[in-house]
C-alpha cells in the first residue's frame, strides 16, 4: 500500500469519527435525552493492559530496529558527512521513541488510576449529599 493510499484511508476513517456528540441513533439514554455518562473499569483495564503488553513493547522494538538500521548506515558511510548527519537522525529518533514510550506509560497509568478517581468522586458527592441531609438517609 502506498503512502498516498494509506493516508487517504486514514483521512476517510477520521471523517467518519465524531467526537463530543451523541450518536445519530438516539443513544445516550438518561432523562429528556440527556447523555448517559458511564465508565467501564474493565474497558479501562483492558486498554491499559493493551498499552503495556502490546503498544510499548512493539514501539520499543520498532525503535530498536530503526536504531540498528541507522547504525549500519552510519558505519557504511564512515568518514563522510552523511555519517554525522545520520548520527543526528539517530539521536533525534531515540529521543522521540523515549518520549513516546513515556507518554504511553503515562496513559496506561492514567487509565489504571482513573477507576479509583471515579470512586473517590462518587464518595465525595455522596458525602456532600449526606451533609445536606444532616446525616439522614445514610443506610
Amino acid at each position: 500500500m502506498s503512502f498516498d493510499d494509506e493516508w487517504s484511508q486514514i483521512r476517510s476513517e477520521q471523517a467518519r469519527m465524531r467526537l463530543n456528540q451523541l450518536d445519530g441513533g438516539g443513544g445516550g439514554g438518561g432523562s429528556a435525552g440527556a447523555p448517559d455518562l458511564k465508565t467501564s473499569a474493565g474497558a479501562k483495564k483492558a486498554a491499559a493492559e493493551a498499552i503495556r503488553q502490546t503498544l510499548c513493547p512493539e514501539t520499543a522494538k520498532a525503535g530498536d530496529h530503526a536504531d540498528a538500521a541507522t547504525t549500519a548506515a552510519r558505519t557504511a558511510f564512515g568518514g563522510w558527512q552523511t555519517a554525522s548527519a545520520l548520527k543526528t537522525v539517530d539521536e533525534t529518533w531515540s529521543g522521540q521513541v523515549k518520549l513516546l514510550l513515556g507518554r504511553l506509560t503515562g496513559e496506561a497509568n492514567a487509565l489504571s488510576g482513573s477507576g479509583l478517581l471515579f470512586q473517590q468522586q462518587d464518595l465525595a458527592v455522596r458525602d456532600g449529599y449526606l451533609q445536606l441531609l444532616g446525616g439522614q438517609g445514610h443506610g
